[in-house]
């Protein structure tokens, strides 16, 4: 059989580099350097549920969901984990010493990631209750886990953590992720930027959940900076459980809880109060019409964002409205055991 023969016309040298510069993979020294650019997905079907897009002559309004969960570890945590590890070791403060900190699971999954990757052993305190997943993958990387009482939510890993550091102090490094500046730095500078790169500077409310905090208060605090030098307002928007004992893993109702030290409410232009049920019925929502499997503190944030998007449809004001999505709604199913050795 002959060679085909082939009608396409051959690229151009400079149609091939074009091409090259497209496909090419990312090449990285390490995992951690997958941290950060993730995508950002237009979520039509959603829009057009609330109808938000264009009706009877008026503005139409965009909804834009961060997908984090593309982050290596799978959530929005990856960035102030590696943030805080980063300059923990660039101080010298874990020389020594393990890195010890409270949380309700993400973090604790993005701080094993970076703990391994970086040669970092990692103990995390953790309420009994957390889901299985999240106790099996932090447990994988090799990090030790040590449970604080379920019934006093994360509040009570945080006073845990503080009291092993307190008997410990040569043991353990405490980087506190609820009152490190790295946190929110992480997303000042990362988050940020990518949410105005990605939009062409077109966003103009940012909408998501408070967990430490630091996402909110880092990427509200630097959107409203690169907004009034382009001579505009981003209003940004946080959103909180409606009451203290929610069903939202990883949201904070402050009222209720240890309100964050990198709180910062003058960043805020208002507070959206979510009723779990809300964001459970999103994540579904989410997942049947957008092909996004998201977790539920994600469905809050999307039905926290379509809420001020209604709001703008209502007032016939255009807008780019921008969420993030945290993690992927695998994390909270119980997996299959894994075990080393199999019979057939």
């Amino acid at each position: 059989m002959g060679a085909r023969v082939s009608n396409a016309p051959t690229p151009t040298g400079a149609e091939q580099l074009a091409l090259t510069e497209l496909v090419q993979p990312a090449r990285v020294d390490r995992v951690t350097d997958l941290v950060g650019a993730t995508p950002l997905v237009r979520l039509h079907q959603i829009e057009r549920d609330h109808q938000l897009d264009q009706l009877d002559g008026g503005p139409a309004v965009e909804l834009w969901a961060k997908c984090e969960f593309a982050n290596p570890a799978g959530s929005v945590k990856d960035r102030p984990a590696l943030r805080i590890i980063q300059d923990a070791l660039a101080r010298g403060d874990l020389a020594g010493k393990r890195l010890i900190d409270s949380t309700s699971g993400n973090t604790g999954i993005a701080y094993s990631m970076v703990g391994a990757a970086l040669g970092v052993p990692i103990t995390l305190v953790m309420p009994e209750n957390v889901s299985a997943p999240r106790k099996q993958v932090t447990s994988a990387y090799g990090t030790e886990l040590i449970y604080s009482d379920p019934m006093e939510g994360s509040d009570g890993a945080i006073v845990l953590a503080r009291e092993l550091v307190d008997r410990h102090p040569d043991r353990y490094y405490y980087p506190n992720q609820y009152a490190n500046p790295s946190n929110p730095l992480a997303h000042y500078e990362g988050t940020a930027p990518e949410i105005w790169q990605q939009t062409r500077g077109r966003v103009t409310h940012f909408v998501t959940g408070i967990g430490t905090s630091g996402t909110i208060v880092g990427t509200s605090r630097r959107l409203h900076e690169l907004g009034r030098d382009a001579g505009r307002e981003v209003t940004c928007v946080a959103m909180q459980p409606d009451d203290g004992m929610h069903g939202l893993e990883g949201l904070k109702h402050l009222p209720s809880s240890l309100v964050p030290e990198i709180y910062d409410p003058t960043v805020l232009d208002d507070t959206i109060w979510m009723p779990t049920e809300e964001g459970w019925d999103m994540a579904e929502r989410v997942a049947e019409v957008e092909g996004l499997f998201v977790g539920h503190s994600s469905g809050a944030n999307v039905a926290a964002a379509v809420r001020v998007a209604r709001e703008l449809r209502a007032a016939r004001q255009p807008g780019v409205v921008v969420t993030i999505l945290c993690d992927r709604g695998d994390r909270y199913f119980v997996p299959l055991e894994w075990e080393r050795e199999y019979v057939w």
